[in-house]
């Protein structure tokens, strides 16, 4: 069965946030645009704001305003609703960010990011990736940040291969894929002093030959891990104990990011290859993300 299309005027499209009116926040990756653009409920796309670089993730705070991963010499950006910069970041002081990649609030008010760890013109050229990806070096990471200041509190992991997606699930437990091994990890961050890596699962079927991994992802109510396979095509569902339970197809075979509809059942999948955004029939709902007022 083939998901509806909500909107097919969206150029490598990533980051989808739902907001409780039915619209869609997402950006746009392409050089072309390389901006924050909004979907409304009848599926026509509006352009919000253009923070440079290649814009990669999104979320969005509990005054509205928007956080970008990827912005303006691989920064993450604060723009209002209206468009208007009003932060931007650099990563940490001898170790600056290299590409951004994904952002999510956690209970505790910070700002969580993975660094895929390369930065994007050298790795890829509009939708081609480079040939040698599985042998060239990665500097991945994972940071956790004061968004009031814009400082770096800890480098939570370091030595990933292309740090991609990120989500808290609802024990406030983080957790974070690795693209190129198509695993999934976890994070205690308030449980222990020192949070340590833990392998939750993998979601790669088989052995492609291609670039195939996990990337954006996002949690159900029902305690499942929905996370967007690259080159796969499909949505892969891990549940609690890390194990797949299902595989939901995607129309394209580049998803990169979903995001599950805020007070409503199912869920919107933004696809790089179609550069469309897609509805996917997921019969539950989305845990909340958490939005602090800053």
């Amino acid at each position: 069965m083939v998901n509806r299309i909500i909107c097919a005027d969206v150029l490598e499209p990533e980051g989808p946030v739902c907001t409780a009116d039915g619209q869609v926040y997402l950006v746009e990756m392409a050089k072309a645009r390389a901006c924050v653009s909004r979907i409304d409920a009848r599926g026509n796309r509006h352009e919000v704001g253009r923070p440079g670089g290649r814009p990669n993730g999104l979320t969005i705070d509990g005054r509205g305003n928007l956080w970008i991963a990827g912005g303006d010499k691989e920064t993450v950006v604060c723009m209002a609703p209206d468009g208007k910069i009003l932060k931007r970041f650099l990563g940490p002081d001898g170790d600056p960010y290299l590409w951004p990649n994904d952002l999510a609030f956690g209970p505790d008010g910070h700002l969580y990011l993975t660094d895929s760890g390369i930065l994007p013109d050298d790795f890829i050229d509009g939708q081609a990736i480079r040939a040698d990806y599985r042998t060239i070096p990665y500097h991945g990471r994972v940071f956790e940040i004061d968004p009031k200041q814009g400082r770096v509190v800890r480098t939570l992991d370091t030595g990933l291969r292309f740090t991609n997606g990120i989500a808290f699930d609802a024990a406030n437990v983080l957790y974070v894929n690795e693209t190129l091994s198509g695993n999934v990890y976890r994070y205690d961050l308030f449980g222990q002093a020192a949070p340590k890596r833990e392998l939750f699962g993998n979601v790669i079927s088989g052995k492609p030959d291609a670039f195939v991994g996990p990337d954006g992802m996002a949690f159900g109510t029902d305690g499942r891990l929905y996370c967007t396979v690259f080159g796969q095509g499909d949505v892969t569902v891990l549940e609690r104990d890390g194990k797949v339970a299902e595989r939901l197809k995607t129309n394209g075979t580049r998803p990169t990011n979903i995001a599950f509809r805020e007070g409503a059942e199912g869920a919107v999948v933004t696809d790089l290859g179609t550069s469309a955004l897609e509805e996917i029939a997921v019969p539950r709902r989305g845990r909340a993300l958490y939005r602090p007022v800053l």
